[in-house]
């Protein structure tokens, strides 16, 4: 394809962003909206000729189901004689393995793309898709260093398995795969994407394969028993979690109910790493608003506290300047945030009076982070948040309240329904 042609006269293309043997993707734009895009050609003589034209079908069908912050977006399909065409989300990151390949990632930071990865992977998984080949080759990033999983060639919905409720083709890359798919006995989607995670976690802070030799043979016999060592300067907490999913039998391995419980998945973003988030014109607009000095700040460095919070850290908090807003669209799938003029002991009371109206489990922890809970058992769970408070002056408090475990569903249903009419009266307006 040439630089610049025009394609069915709605995308201009421009250079070469990578290729396979069966599709090149490019750099791309609608000319319509401007909006950039990346588009996929295949070539369909060579995935007929191969047998392959049931999975690409797979791939568009699965990718039209999930909708997802932190999944590529398929915008649409065209196709000619020869060629299928994917639209796809612009990733301008690139892959997350060219960052891997730079050097270890701080706990912090590895943390920040593992949960993107798990909110990812769970959503596929409630809507009966497992993606079965998750490695950091196909996990992208755009322009604000958000995750997105891509390439859901190899992906199975639910009504791919057998009579015996489980999944029979062996796929996946070696290095990634869990060990029950390797024994092709019969494997559960869910937990081999879990397996598949754990991996991701380990190169995420080391830097490279916890599983790793030239010869398959050995390399297998060592994922089937788990033989790995963990680097001295993984935290305790990092090591509890990665031998919990890292469990060569599925049937006890840790599932994303429990991997979202761990103390180490929980651990709240320090500021170094929400730093990153914020794009330099942010800071900019921001100064000339009146709202911050950032840039070289020294008061922006160390970690978030209830009392010691700056502009540059409610900003780092919020993707707006409406900080008053109780919802915001990208977040709300998993927490929400608003500003009070109330005293954090006078929210910390409403908060406990609308867990009693609403009977809710309330449970206040040493860190002084209060943990709302069901008492009855959801879809996934006991439906968990936690309601942290940040007092940046005497009469101006951000809350932010955030699903630790549950079901999304259910948990927006609750903050719908119950917490956000609640709490109106207490919200900065």
């Amino acid at each position: 394809m040439e630089e610049r042609s025009v394609l069915m006269g709605r995308y201009e293309i421009g250079r070469l962003l990578g290729q396979g043997t069966f599709a090149k993707v490019y750099y791309s734009r609608n000319l319509a909206t401007g909006q950039t895009v990346a588009i996929k050609v295949i070539d369909k003589d060579k995935i007929v000729k191969t047998g392959l034209m049931d999975q690409i079908k797979r791939e568009i069908s699965i990718m039209r189901l999930v909708r997802h912050p932190n999944i590529l977006q398929l915008f649409e399909v065209m196709a000619t004689k020869n060629k299928i065409y994917f639209v796809l989300e612009y990733a301008k990151g690139g892959e997350l393995f060219n960052k891997i390949a730079k050097g270890k990632l701080t706990e912090e930071a590895a943390r920040k793309y593992f949960q993107q990865l798990i909110g990812a992977v769970d959503y596929c998984h409630s809507r009966g898709v497992y993606h079965r080949d998750l490695k950091p080759e196909n996990l992208l990033l755009d322009e604000n260093e958000t995750l997105k999983v891509s390439d859901f060639g190899l992906s199975a919905l639910a009504e791919s398995k057998r009579q015996d409720g489980l999944l029979h083709t062996a796929c996946g890359t070696p290095a990634y795969v869990a060990p029950e798919v390797l024994s092709r006995k019969g494997y559960n989607g869910a937990q081999a994407d879990v397996w598949s995670c754990g991996v991701i976690l380990f190169v995420l802070a080391a830097s490279y394969l916890p599983f790793h030799e030239r010869n398959l043979i050995e390399m297998y016999k060592k994922i089937s028993k788990a033989q790995y060592r963990c680097p001295r300067s993984f935290s305790a907490e990092l090591k509890e979690l990665l031998y919990g999913i890292l469990n060569p039998d599925p049937n006890t391995r840790m599932p994303i109910s429990r991997i979202k419980r761990s103390a180490w998945y929980r651990k709240p973003l320090g500021l170094a790493v929400l730093k990153t988030e914020i794009v330099n014109k942010t800071c900019t607009e921001a100064t000339t608003s009146g709202l911050i000095d950032c840039v070289g700040s020294e008061r922006n460095q160390g970690s978030l506290a209830l009392a010691n919070l700056n502009a540059f850290d409610i900003i780092s908090l919020s993707t707006g300047f409406d900080l008053s807003r109780l919802f915001d669209e990208k977040y709300s799938q998993r927490g929400a945030r608003f500003t009070s003029n109330q005293s954090a002991e006078a929210i910390f009371e409403k908060l406990k009076e609308l867990a009693r109206s609403l009977k809710l489990k309330v449970t206040k922890k040493d860190d002084g982070v209060l943990k709302l809970a069901t008492t009855k058992e959801g879809r996934k769970g006991i439906l968990e948040l936690n309601a942290e408070i940040f007092e940046i002056a005497p009469s101006f408090v951000l809350v932010e309240l955030k699903k630790t475990n549950g079901d999304t569903l259910e948990y927006q249903k609750l903050m719908t329904d119950g917490i956000r009419p609640s709490l109106e009266d207490i919200v900065w307006a």
